[in-house]
């Protein structure tokens, strides 16, 4: 089973490749479980290695195993990047389709990092699906609104149905950055009529 030592992910990318909601990721991190794959660069930290494949794991079995148990079998899957079955007495574990859902993430986010581009003349440098001027975080807002990827596409037939699912992916591991943009002042005030009409003052039909 080919590994993962060459991968350094941030946190927010490893939730989008594992699945792994981002507030168990840290939960998962700051347990302990990983230990040994957990760096801090650049003033954040970034999860190494089989640290993917642990993390994945570590998610999957938390309702099944004992805390010791789920912590001896993740040490033991993180311990080696190549076994392709993992046992801690009396577990054994099938890595296999475990990895295979870790490299489909790293596949897809690849994919997603590759479709986007950025240009400061183009709305002030926000990442854009290349070729277009429609922004990323824009649709995966969409999605995660409840709009069926096929009511986007006929809103933006520039765009596959694989650029929109991916969009999602992207989102996940590369949020926007700084405040939401705030509403003009009128619509934080109440909608006021600057006139009244009674309609029993109107002039009858002819």
């Amino acid at each position: 089973m080919a590994g993962f030592a060459s991968e350094v992910l941030t946190a927010n990318e490893a939730a989008s490749v594992t699945q792994v909601p981002l507030k168990q990721v840290h939960r998962i991190i700051d347990a302990g479980l990983l230990r040994g794959c957990v760096e801090r660069r650049r003033g954040s930290r970034v999860i190494v290695g089989s640290g993917l494949l642990g993390l994945r794991l570590a998610w999957l079995t938390a309702e099944t195993l004992t805390p010791m148990a789920r912590r001896a079998i993740v040490e033991r899957a993180i311990a080696t990047d190549a076994a392709s079955v993992v046992a801690a007495d009396p577990l054994k574990v099938d890595l296999k389709p475990i990895a295979a859902d870790v490299k489909t993430g790293l596949v897809r986010l690849r994919k997603a990092k590759a479709m986007v581009a950025r240009d400061s003349d183009i709305l002030g440098g926000q990442p854009i699906f290349a070729g277009t001027r429609v922004p990323i975080h824009d649709v995966a807002d969409m999605l995660a609104n409840g709009d069926a990827p096929e009511a986007i596409h006929a809103a933006y037939p520039q765009l596959t149905l694989d650029q929109i699912g991916l969009a999602a992916d992207y989102a996940l591991a590369y949020p926007r950055r700084g405040r939401p943009p705030a509403k003009p002042a009128w619509r934080s005030k109440p909608a006021r009529s600057s006139r009244t009409v009674h309609l029993d003052g109107l002039p009858a039909a002819s």
